[in-house]
């Protein structure tokens, strides 16, 4: 069995940042996070509010499937080795 900290859900801030601002500038608001600086403190609270683990790889889930197809592929191009 894996540890619990492998089954956090995680999920790069910058995402929820880019989301966050492309929905409420599509109604027409001029949002800011962070006091007009740096959002992605502010946004990583955010996820963790949400119970979601802040990661700069971004989604832990996501990243593993990249990394098992990118095995596969490496494997059907070069073989055993």
């Amino acid at each position: 069995m894996e540890p619990a900290e492998s089954q956090s859900e995680t999920f790069n801030p910058w995402s929820v940042v880019n989301l966050v601002f492309d929905h409420l500038a599509r109604e027409g608001l001029h949002p800011t996070l962070g006091e007009g600086g740096d959002p992605g403190a502010p946004a990583a609270e955010l996820l963790k509010c949400m119970g979601i683990t802040p990661a700069a790889e971004g989604n832990r889930h996501v990243a593993t499937r990249v990394q098992d197809r990118l095995a596969e592929l490496r494997d059907a191009v070069f073989g055993d080795g």
